[in-house]
């Protein structure tokens, strides 16, 4: 029987004790730097598209009604998303029977190789519809690497730290490496716009958007190159006597015990998934075709809004290490059913550039706090032989239609000018739902070593 010392964060097992204490600081420093940057890089490379879908939506789906090409470039978004649970399911039963490390090394390389390969495709005007097929299967083929990302970078960080700063680092890894991501796409967008003025970055600026996916991968192999295993994955090998775990993850995962808690989870990360899209994943467009912001403007106001989405989300995770998983998911979810909706209605009414920044940083800064600990949330739900799968299966579920919500708002809002009333309808609605997640829960902080 497990020895049950008392934290002040929560309980924590005497297994899970031990780990950490073999766990050197050189080694938690490298575990939660290899999550945070192999997250931002994948977002990075996913946040290229949204920064280039008016130009995408020209070239590879043209239409006359111009939210309909923005719709459909938004669901070449969201195809990648759908293909995001094969990938946890894939790198997921990967990570948990031989390592997280080997799962996150491929899973970032092959990230940043299928952006690298957007920028070689052609357009409709150069092949036709074969353009349009070609840029969705290289979505389907992102996806499945991305839910891989997730299934390793999401686990390995949180693994290896002390309970006390869990809630911190999950929101440093998974708010904290979006804006990171987002802020580094910024700096890329801002820098291909400079380049290629006009309509120079129409032929030539978007394909070096896109190829900029090499230096994700090469920095991703570069960060975990010295990586250390999880400690708590390392402890479950050593009791096992080095032996691959029996079970199939996926299987287990899908029994009678865990199934209701993957459901429920689902629920919790739909709503964070879709504030997050519907926010920080929305503002590239929205400063563009509603604020009708210059190029220039836009990318700084993204900028800061990057840099606002990191401070949020690790405030917003150590919360819910002072105050528990669950009251940190009902106060955040109360105040952003009131605040999202107001901050996009507010924000085509501002009268200069500084007011729209302040608006927009707050709304992607509000965003990011929905999802910021849940990442933490769904490691404790797991024991660690099943918990990169059952982690990144539950945040791509709900991540994947979180992402689908951008294509339904395009597609609900027959002009640019409805936008600010729809996506304060749709935010309102999903953080309802994340809202009922939060109320259904149990507490969970202090549990990840307990199973």
């Amino acid at each position: 029987m497990e020895v049950i010392v008392k934290k002040k964060a929560g309980t924590v097992s005497g297994t899970d004790s031990v780990a950490l204490r073999a766990a050197s600081n050189r080694q938690v420093f490298g575990a939660v730097t290899a999550s945070c940057m192999g997250w931002a890089l994948d977002l990075f490379d996913l946040f290229i598209l949204l920064f280039v879908a008016p130009v995408i939506g020209r070239l590879f789906f043209p239409s006359e009604h111009a939210m309909l090409s923005l719709a459909a470039v938004y669901a070449s978004f969201a195809v990648t998303l759908l293909m995001r649970p094969l990938g946890s399911a894939i790198f997921g039963s990967y990570a948990d029977r031989h390592g997280r490390k080997g799962a996150m090394v491929v899973a970032v390389t092959g990230v940043g190789l299928s952006t690298a390969a957007f920028g070689l495709l052609p357009t409709v005007g150069q092949v036709g519809l074969l353009a349009p097929a070609l840029f969705i299967l290289l979505r389907l083929v992102q996806g499945i690497f991305v839910g891989g990302v997730v299934a390793s970078t999401h686990t390995i960080g949180t693994e290896s730290v002390p309970p006390s700063w869990r809630g911190a680092v999950s929101g440093l890894v998974g708010g904290g490496g979006a804006g990171i991501g987002a802020l580094l796409a910024s700096i890329t967008y801002l820098a291909m716009t400079a380049l290629f003025p006009g309509d120079a970055f129409d032929t030539w600026g978007w394909r070096c958007m896109f190829f900029s996916g090499i230096v994700s991968s090469v920095l991703g192999l570069f960060i975990f190159n010295s990586l250390e295993e999880s400690p708590l994955w390392k402890q479950l090998q050593a009791a096992k006597g080095h032996a691959a775990p029996l079970e199939n993850p996926l299987r287990t995962l899908f029994s009678r015990q865990y199934r209701g808690i993957l459901l429920v989870n689902i629920l919790l990360t739909i709503g964070g998934g879709s504030a997050y899209y519907l926010t920080s994943g929305y503002l590239p467009t929205f400063l563009k075709v509603v604020v009708k912001a210059p190029a220039g403007e836009a990318a700084a106001i993204l900028m800061l809004s990057s840099l606002g989405v990191i401070v949020a989300s690790i405030l917003a995770g150590h919360l819910s290490s002072l105050v528990g998983r669950k009251r940190a998911f009902l106060l955040i979810g109360a105040l952003n059913v009131v605040l999202l909706p107001l901050l996009y209605h507010r924000m085509p009414e501002a009268a200069d550039t500084t007011t729209v920044g302040m608006y927009a940083v707050a709304l992607a800064m509000l965003g990011s706090t929905g999802f910021a600990p849940i990442l933490i949330f769904l490691n404790e739900r797991f024991p660690t032989s099943i918990r990169a799968t059952g982690t990144g299966l539950s945040w791509n579920i709900g991540f994947a239609i979180g992402g689908m919500m951008p294509t339904f708002a395009s597609l609900c809002a027959s002009t640019p000018a409805e936008l600010p009333k729809v996506l304060g309808m749709f935010l309102a609605t999903v953080t309802i739902i994340y809202l009922a997640g939060a109320a259904i829960v149990p507490e969970t902080a202090g549990r990840l070593g307990e199973k």
